[in-house]
């Protein structure tokens, strides 16, 4: 009797070892895992801000900055994911931001004498976020789906680490406004965080391509904040904030 041939099942066994690999790439890129909804949190008029930490995780294939969230009235989420766009550059800025504190803190400003501080870059979103959860490794994240966002309605900007949640509060109270400073503006040889600041977001801007500093964000409390743009995202609808057209005048 004829013994069959041991080729067609071998090649139903390649078939299946192929379908099984496809399948598992495609579970570990995210497309076959249950998608969580997406909530939208913050405000639909309000500025939110995702604040990175130096940490990245990978996530649906990517490597992704983590950090915080701010929402515009003051609560603060942390272990939050920035998925999709700009994840790449909002990584490259910290990290270049993270390299000059460490060059330069501690220094003295030579102009009114006080020492640097360090400095913390944040992403500005106007509007509500695009946020779901889900778990990395074990690890519970918040994750803003950034694709979901007109990049109109993102800016990132860089400040004193510790004036980050004073920056976003004051960016959503009423009557804000930010200015420019001359350079031979009196501001310069304040002997405070203030003056001080001016001075070092300006040179930060001279180590890192596209960052501008020497901005000042002025409440109606009159708690001046000194602050930079970063090299992008710059949406259109932060143009007050990123070009400021107004001239701050210590006298008036």
């Amino acid at each position: 009797m004829p013994v069959a041939s041991p080729r067609p099942l071998y090649a139903v066994i390649g078939v299946v070892v192929i379908v099984i690999v496809i399948l598992a790439a495609l579970y570990a890129g995210g497309a076959l895992r249950p998608q969580a909804p997406v909530h939208y949190l913050g405000s639909p008029s309000g500025y939110e801000a995702f604040v990175p930490n130096g940490q990245t995780v990978n996530y649906s294939g990517q490597t992704d900055p983590v950090g915080d969230l701010i929402l515009s009235n003051g609560t603060t989420l942390h272990d939050v994911i920035w998925n999709g766009q700009y994840a790449s550059t909002i990584i490259n800025n910290h990290n270049q931001i993270v390299q000059l504190n460490s060059q330069f803190v501690g220094q003295t400003d030579p102009v009114n004498h006080q020492q640097y501080v360090p400095l913390q870059d944040l992403y500005v979103i106007k509007g509500q976020v695009p946020v779901e959860q889900t778990t990395v490794n074990g690890q519970t994240y918040y994750v803003i789906e950034a694709d979901k966002i007109n990049p109109a309605d993102i800016a990132g900007f860089y400040t004193y680490d510790k004036w980050v949640s004073n920056f976003v509060a004051a960016m959503n109270t009423s009557g804000t406004y930010a200015a420019v400073i001359p350079g031979n503006s009196p501001v310069y040889d304040w002997a405070n965080l203030t003056g001080t600041l001016v001075y070092q977001t300006k040179i930060y801007q001279d180590y890192i391509r596209g960052f501008a500093g020497g901005y000042l964000l002025v409440p109606t409390n009159g708690s001046i904040i000194s602050y930079g743009t970063t090299s992008g995202p710059l949406g259109s609808a932060f143009s007050n904030f990123t070009v400021p057209y107004k001239v701050y005048n210590p006298s008036s």
